[in-house]
């Protein structure tokens, strides 16, 4: 029988990222654990090393309340929008040096890079080659990223360390108590996350009767061996999108960019939106009933599969 997992977002985050963690939050423009990351700030967790393909508000909002002292990425800004401004004063000497905060370690990636690393991590790799170096002069900026010669004689490739996080976040849209988890629409590398991690956190928009996962088996990306811990936790993408939920909330990011960019502004909004409040549903309830309603999309359902019963 299925031990369940559930939990709450506060024993989860309690129990399982420590203080000094690599912890990567994954999901690809959708599915970007925003109450995981407000948990992570509200419980006020240190010296973490946070590791993400597109770093955006969330760990801008992380580096802001001073979790973090190292980020692993790819591409970092605040989509459609700018920079990030929080993490740009923990980068620039000048910003540094006004602010008076420590400088935030980086390490950079492609996109396919990360994905790489993430792979290898999940495959227990000692390293992953790839050609889309050769172009670039991201081996210059960092020295894990290293020339090696093909062991079958078709020339030099680059090689990126395993990447593997002691806690992998994933939001999704279901999983039955034992962490079976589905997802659907836009995929990024969350199931290679989840692999790789020493402690997998899945966060869900629904919890659902195992028959039910059971009747549509191919929209599950991580089985429930991996999982540690399911926390329920509706709308904790926002203000990400998760298909089929709700949209993406484009005012948000609009919104972001002037406060990022004073560090007292910053300050005070995590102080009334993270600390000030004592989860997610005082956050939904603070952003009220008609900002929620505006972010609900029309149906559009995909048709049905017949799989067979099985003999």
């Amino acid at each position: 029988m299925t031990t369940p997992k559930v939990t709450s977002m506060h024993d989860a985050i309690a129990e399982l990222v420590r203080d000094g963690d690599t912890v990567a939050i994954e999901g690809f423009t959708h599915l970007i654990c925003f109450a995981a990351g407000h948990e992570i700030i509200r419980q006020r967790k240190r010296d973490l090393t946070l590791a993400r393909l597109t770093p955006d508000l969330i760990y801008d909002q992380m580096v802001a309340a001073g979790v973090a002292r190292k980020l692993i990425f790819s591409w970092l800004g605040n989509p459609g929008v700018g920079g990030l401004h929080a993490i740009r004063r923990r980068i620039e000497t000048e910003e540094l040096a006004r602010s008076g905060e420590t400088p935030l370690e980086l390490e950079e990636y492609s996109h396919f890079g990360m994905v790489g690393r993430y792979t290898a991590g999940a495959a227990r790799l000692p390293f992953f080659p790839l050609r889309s170096y050769f172009e670039t002069d991201l081996p210059r900026a960092n020295p894990l990223i290293r020339l090696v010669e093909s062991p079958y004689g078709d020339g030099p490739v680059y090689a990126v360390p395993p990447l593997r996080p002691d806690v992998t976040i994933v939001h999704a849209q279901r999983a039955d108590a034992g962490g079976n988890t589905q997802v659907w629409g836009l995929l990024g590398c969350q199931k290679e996350a989840a692999f790789a991690a020493e402690r997998v956190v899945v966060v869900v928009e629904e919890l659902v009767d195992e028959s039910v996962i059971r009747a549509d088996p191919n929209r599950t990306i991580i089985p429930g061996l991996i999982v540690d811990a399911v926390v329920v936790e509706p709308w904790g993408a926002h203000p990400s999108y998760v298909q089929g939920a709700y949209d993406r909330d484009n005012r948000f990011y609009l919104d972001w960019d002037p406060i990022s960019r004073d560090q007292a502004a910053s300050a005070a909004w995590l102080d009334e939106w993270v600390h000030g409040l004592d989860g997610r549903a005082a956050y939904l309830e603070k952003l009220g009933a008609d900002r929620i309603a505006s972010l609900r999309p029309g149906p559009a359902p995909s048709g049905q599969v017949d799989y067979g019963a099985y003999r």
